[in-house]
């Protein structure tokens, strides 16, 4: 489906946001800022851009079924914004930043600690200008401390930050040993982090009139999802470890594999544990007084496992599907992506769209999930191409004439 909200208020229709990132944790952030409203510039490098435009395959294809030069991971985090190209080593360039950052609400960057001090672009240099300025800096390690000056990168950081340590089969079992999760969740989540960060920043500037600077780093978002995991350490001193697709304290509370794909069952009482044996037609495994009550199913994990799933393997995912949810037992299946969004509820939401796309003619995304009822996230610019909003923003933002933007270009800078 396309998404159209024509004519729909925005709730950050008022907010400019000036986008010095790249790759993930930034870009979705406003991304995020985008989908709500914001005006965001994405200020890219002249004939290179966003490092993601090359991370391909696979790439957006035009009508015929050819490959574009816009790489479907660019494509995931930087609809609605706009592209302009600008040298920031350059002095002009420079200027055009710090111009563009005085029209600004936000401003936000990723890159190392202290680089951009040198360009005259960092949070003292530019609040100078604009006092109430929200400055928001992504960063590995954060802006201080023994680590600040490292680079940071999603995978070093899931396994720094712990979450390696309790993802992965056990280490007893085959293929035991520590697991990164599927997609970049930590710089996923630090720019969901850093997005309230900047709406919470800009509504104390809109009561105070006072501009601030935001320091994320992705191990502290690490550090912060390990959730109760990370507090049952603090309060127990007892490191976890990794329970692959069981759980510590529940069983059955996992996945089985069945005559033609995997299920999820989640028993979480012991009624329920009562009706999948039941269903699975094996009494015995009810009146076993090994099993009959979960701190038991717990304590003899190793023997009841294996007999549930001899009994699980013996039918289709879809038979134990319709009976288990017949009876009141949660359980679902492990769909692969395809499957994903070929779900009912899926489609149902309107989870995957479609936008116009200069160079494919229409692109395929996923949808921001925030669903508000007066101001709906909406996606109104595509993806952009490198450089496609340069001239515009140049002209209509700061007022270059067509000649001095022919100069700036000659000379680089853009």
């Amino acid at each position: 489906m396309t998404q159209a909200f024509s004519g729909m208020p925005k709730a950050l229709g008022h907010i400019r946001v000036l986008d010095l990132s790249r790759v993930l944790a930034g870009p979705w952030c406003s991304q995020n800022l985008a989908d709500l409203g914001a005006d965001v510039i994405k200020i890219e490098r002249p004939g290179v851009g966003d490092d993601t435009r090359a991370w391909g395959p696979p790439y957006a294809r035009d009508a015929d079924g050819n490959n574009t030069s816009e790489a479907a991971y660019f494509l995931t985090a930087n609809r609605g914004k706009r592209s302009v190209t600008v040298d920031i080593a350059t002095p002009e360039g420079q200027a055009i930043v710090r111009e563009l950052a005085r029209e600004a609400d936000v401003v936000l960057e990723n890159y190392k600690v202290g680089q951009l001090k040198r360009y005259g672009l960092d949070y003292d240099s530019l609040k100078e200008i604009k006092p109430d300025l929200v400055y928001c800096s992504v960063t590995g390690f954060g802006q201080d401390g023994p680590y600040a000056h490292r680079a940071g990168y999603d995978f070093l950081i899931q396994g720094m930050g712990g979450l390696m340590s309790v993802t992965g089969e056990r280490d007893d079992l085959p293929g035991g040993g520590p697991q990164k999760a599927g997609v970049a969740l930590t710089d996923l989540m630090t720019g969901m982090y850093a997005t309230v960060a900047v709406l919470a920043a800009l509504t104390h500037r809109d009561r105070s009139g006072q501009g601030q600077y935001i320091d994320m780093a992705l191990l502290d978002t690490q550090v912060a999802m390990l959730a109760n995991v990370g507090s049952n350490y603090l309060n127990s001193g007892k490191p976890p470890k990794r329970w692959g697709n069981a759980h510590a304290n529940i069983v059955p509370y996992q996945t089985f594999a069945c005559a033609d794909g995997h299920i999820i069952v989640a028993t979480g009482n012991d009624g329920q544990y009562r009706k999948f044996v039941e269903a699975g037609g094996r009494d015995d495994l009810l009146s076993d007084p090994r099993f009959a009550t979960n701190p038991l199913r717990v304590q003899h994990r190793d023997v009841l496992v294996p007999l549930l799933a001899d009994m699980v393997a013996t039918r289709t995912r879809d038979a134990w599907i319709a009976q288990l949810e017949a009876v009141g037992v949660p359980c679902g299946p492990i769909n692969d992506v395809g499957e994903v969004f070929e779900n009912e509820q899926v489609k149902a939401r309107g989870v995957a769209i479609e936008m116009d796309h200069p160079a494919a003619g229409k692109v395929k995304l996923v949808r921001s999930p925030m669903k508000l009822s007066l101001t709906p996230a909406q996606a109104d610019l595509p993806p952009p191409m490198l450089g496609q909003h340069t001239d515009e923003v140049l002209r209509d933002l700061l007022g270059r004439s067509d000649e001095e933007i022919a100069v700036l270009r000659a000379k680089g800078a853009i």
